[in-house]
């Protein structure tokens, strides 16, 4: 890690990680991955973001709660944060935020759903009618994450959520804040129509600046397809202000990145 001179505070965060999410004749998560981690569930924190999703190790749930109990008790790390759980997912979120953000999302149709079923020629929005049962679901999950917020026993707390109907791939679209998600039919196939069709890939990173002036955390990563970016510019331009102003109301991160490219991929996972 040629950035870090190993400030105390990074060896903290590497040390965490070891201590509480190494799993059994598994390799320990490398000090780059330990920080990284750390900058996503900062993120949260700071509200930059509703929620992250876990998936730099396969460990369980209650070793993530005493992971982030420590950061919580070391770093000073704010915002009252929860462990979701949802068919054998991972999520931490910022409660308040999350309840914010899919209230908006419910009300004001901030989030753009495109479908990208496999039998489609090219991708286009969803119909009023699978908005309709992706919302449905996404209402049942609101009332969770209210009733999770309005416990406020426990700084941090951990539930489960049973698995549902929706697709996960656009149920985490949402829930991972962003401004649009992609739908297609699971129960049928994984496959898409996103093959071959240029994407425009957004990249949100910053510093991390309690780590280093040159350590850079990236904390958003998403794509839309190319051919509906007009109509969706407005929307984006949006969320990216939005962004940029919770950015100023927070100390963790500094120069913030949103970057756009065009990608073509012979094959696109969802």
């Amino acid at each position: 890690l040629k950035m870090m001179k190993t400030e105390p505070f990074s060896q903290l965060l590497i040390a965490a990680a070891r201590r509480h999410l190494q799993m059994r004749k598994k390799k320990c998560l490398s000090p780059l991955a330990s920080l990284n981690l750390a900058g996503e569930i900062f993120a949260v924190a700071a509200g930059l973001k509703p929620a992250f999703l876990y998936d730099y190790s396969p460990a369980g749930i209650s070793q993530i709660v005493s992971y982030v109990q420590e950061l919580q008790s070391t770093s000073q790390l704010g915002g009252r944060l929860h462990i979701l759980s949802i068919a054998e997912n991972v999520l931490l979120i910022n409660l308040e935020m999350m309840e914010l953000w899919l209230e908006t999302v419910l009300q004001k149709n901030t989030v753009l759903f495109i479908d990208v079923a496999a039998s489609r020629t090219c991708p286009g929005f969803c119909e009023p009618e699978d908005v309709d049962f992706i919302k449905g679901h996404l209402v049942k999950i609101l009332g969770h994450v209210k009733a999770q917020a309005a416990d406020t026993s426990e700084i941090l707390s951990s539930s489960p959520i049973i698995s549902t109907e929706c697709n996960l791939c656009t149920l985490f679209g949402v829930l991972l804040g962003f401004p649009a998600a992609y739908s297609f039919p699971a129960q049928k196939s994984f496959e898409n129509c996103l093959s071959l069709s240029p994407l425009r890939v957004f990249t949100i990173q910053a510093t991390f600046c309690k780590i280093s002036s040159d350590f850079r955390v990236r904390f958003y990563s998403f794509s839309v397809p190319e051919i509906l970016y007009p109509v969706m510019k407005t929307g984006l331009s949006m969320w990216c202000g939005n962004l940029q102003n919770a950015f100023k109301a927070q100390d963790y991160f500094a120069d913030l990145s949103i970057s756009t490219e065009v990608v073509t991929r012979a094959a696109v996972t969802l």
